[in-house]
């Protein structure tokens, strides 16, 4: 299936020129981002808003974070971590971790547990070694 770049192209204009220079946002949350249409296997967002959940990992500033990708559907090793909330498993897709802008946020979701975070943190590291 074709990726729709020329849409992706007008909703990245809109957030440019709407979204909001600062947002109150903090690590261990997720939120609903525009990710967009991105190139190759790099994660891309779904729906109009080509939005996808993200882990907020490192806060810099009110303007820009770090962050994790997620996924609704399970995936297995070193490039993931999966966990479950309300009785569904999601993936946290730890190769794909980026530095993106607060324009980007669109909603927040919810805060994970201080372990949750710290097993994602310590993964990633280790992966990183």
């Amino acid at each position: 299936m074709p990726k729709d770049f020329d849409n992706w192209n007008k909703e990245k204009k809109n957030l440019e020129n709407i979204g909001p220079e600062e947002l109150p946002f903090h690590e261990r949350e997720i939120w609903w981002c525009s990710l967009g249409i991105n190139l190759g296997d790099e994660q891309d967002g779904k729906n109009e808003l080509f939005e996808r959940p993200v882990l907020i990992l490192k806060k810099f500033n009110k303007k820009v974070a770090w962050i994790l990708p997620m996924s609704t559907k399970t995936k297995e090793g070193i490039y993931y971590h999966n966990y479950e909330h309300d009785g569904h498993t999601f993936s946290v897709i730890l190769s794909q971790v980026r530095l993106i802008s607060v324009k980007r946020f669109r909603r927040f979701v919810r805060k994970i547990s201080p372990n949750q975070f710290s097993i994602i943190k310590n993964k990633l590291i280790n992966f990183l070694k």
